[in-house]
């Protein structure tokens, strides 16, 4: 068959692959094409691995390149000897793009003889003392023929070469693969290890959402997937701090006004410090408030300390100030988040609490610590303090607002970058997020977390370099992977994040 007609069909197939049967990817087919796709690329390609070629490539090899011209098995394996591994300072690595990836069987009599596999992948240059770096994209279809019950793979068609920009139809940057997530296999391992049934990552570099990753199941026998909605803990308090701070930047709120003009509590009514608590207090942790008041011996609201004198955790007080700020404009709190936060960043899929845009099949189901799923409350009420459903990828939005100023003026956005209540040497709470200085490069890093039973959640950025992450779990075994994931992806810069909070 000639090049021209095989690129028509590759043409067809692409256009009419609507009436092929695609396999789902949990299927004992899909898995077992992937890990052949991987045996040519990850061990052949990358690691120059001739044995392990020889077992999946068919003797009638065929191979069609849109710039190389075409193959047979054994100029493919002179030219792979010449030209991929003849030299290890400057060698071809090949990386899948994961989520392109699809499976659709051929089928004899009902009887399955064969399979076409297509999907992307991204090519970097690997050399001494350099990071990887991409070189071109491209797309591939490859055709597998089961011979003795076993998968070879008898034609290879890559067309479609391209630089590798974030503008060809990927929604986000796919040719951006970190090393430890290029292998899905990997990330399984490690989540089976743990027994954590999924993590979600959105990950930031120059102030943009460079690539979203999700793995696991959001219960058994439901597959994750990039919008999957968590609840999310404490990281609602973030979202919290900035909407009352676009008030601030309106006009229409004072940092330093005491909270009491607008609300009081019952139980603090005759508090001798009721008229010294205000906004900066509650945003940066001093309110004096216990984190929860049934944690109290009489389970009422009191103050510890003096606002300000004191660091002290407090949901109650981001509570107290959701009531404050509803008091003075008589309208709920998640109405005016929605309005100045939510609608115009189109974080269409976050919500306070349970409703009837929360679509429950995209819920991840908390787990315990043996991978057990949790009986979960659907909350009915606004929180500024906690249980905010979310994606990684709305939350990855919001995260990159605040990298990007957060709407406010140069001044206003000073302030939330100081240091208003330190926790310990480098450690501190701003307006809203924890702050972290003295680091390497001297990057300065704000992040929050999120823990309740079966869940672990995280949102991190670095100012100067504009880059971050934010990673989600179902899972009471969360913090484990997390750690893990934010070395691997910012290394000595990572290592110390994880070891201050690990010191928290």
């Amino acid at each position: 068959m000639k090049l021209k007609q095989l690129f028509i069909l590759a043409i067809s197939f692409i256009f009419f692959q609507n009436s092929f049967s695609q396999i789902a990817e949990n299927s004992g087919l899909f898995l077992e094409l992937k890990k052949g796709d991987s045996i040519v690329f990850k061990e052949g390609f990358n690691k120059c691995n001739f044995d392990a070629l020889k077992k999946v490539l068919h003797k009638d090899l065929e191979f069609y390149h849109d710039q190389n011209g075409t193959q047979d098995l054994e100029t493919f394996y002179y030219n792979f000897s010449e030209s991929i591994c003849s030299n290890p300072n400057f060698k071809p690595i090949r990386k899948l793009v994961p989520e392109t990836l699809e499976v659709f069987p051929l089928k004899n009599n009902g009887e399955i003889y064969g399979a076409i596999q297509k999907g992307e992948h991204v090519f970097y240059i690997k050399e001494p003392n350099k990071e990887l770096y991409a070189t071109e994209r491209g797309s591939f279809i490859h055709t597998w023929i089961l011979e003795n019950d076993n998968w070879k793979l008898k034609r290879i068609l890559s067309y479609d070469h391209r630089p590798p920009a974030k503008d060809y139809g990927s929604k986000f940057n796919a040719d951006y693969v970190h090393e430890l997530f290029s292998n899905t296999e990997e990330i399984e391992k490690l989540l089976y290890k743990h027994k954590i049934p999924s993590v979600s990552i959105g990950f930031i570099q120059n102030g943009e959402l460079q690539q979203i990753r999700a793995y696991g199941k959001k219960k058994k026998g439901n597959p994750i997937s990039t919008n999957s909605i968590y609840k999310v803990a404490s990281l609602t308090k973030p979202i919290a701090a900035i909407t009352v701070l676009k008030l601030v930047e309106e006009g229409k709120w004072n940092l330093d006004e005491p909270v009491s003009n607008y609300h009081i509590d019952s139980d603090i009514k005759e508090s001798k410090y009721l008229d010294k608590l205000t906004t900066r207090h509650i945003l940066s942790h001093q309110s004096g408030f216990p984190n929860w008041r049934y944690l109290t011996e009489n389970n009422k609201l009191v103050f510890q300390f003096e606002p300000g004198t004191k660091v002290q955790y407090s949901g109650e007080g981001f509570e107290y100030l959701r009531k404050v700020v509803e008091k003075k404009f008589n309208r709920p709190f998640e109405e005016i988040t929605n309005e100045i936060l939510f609608a115009p960043l189109k974080m269409t899929n976050t919500h306070f609490y349970w409703n009837e845009f929360v679509d429950e099949n995209l819920y991840a189901v908390e787990h315990d610590e043996n991978g057990n799923p949790i009986d979960f409350y659907k909350h009915k009420e606004a929180s500024a303090a906690a249980n905010l459903l979310t994606t990684v990828e709305d939350y990855s939005k919001f995260m990159i607002h605040v990298l990007n100023k957060a709407g406010l003026s140069d001044d206003l956005y000073l302030e939330f970058l100081k240091p208003q209540s330190q926790v310990k040497k480098g450690g501190y709470w701003n307006l809203g997020m924890q702050m972290f200085t003295d680091l390497p490069n001297d990057e300065i890093a704000f992040m929050h977390t999120g823990g309740d039973p079966g869940i672990k959640m995280i949102a991190l950025i670095f100012n100067n370099s504009k880059s971050g992450i934010v990673i989600f779990s179902n899972s009471e075994n969360g913090m484990v992977l997390w750690q893990k994931i934010i070395t691997e992806y910012f290394g000595k810069l990572g290592k110390e994040i994880v070891r201050r909070n690990l010191e928290e």
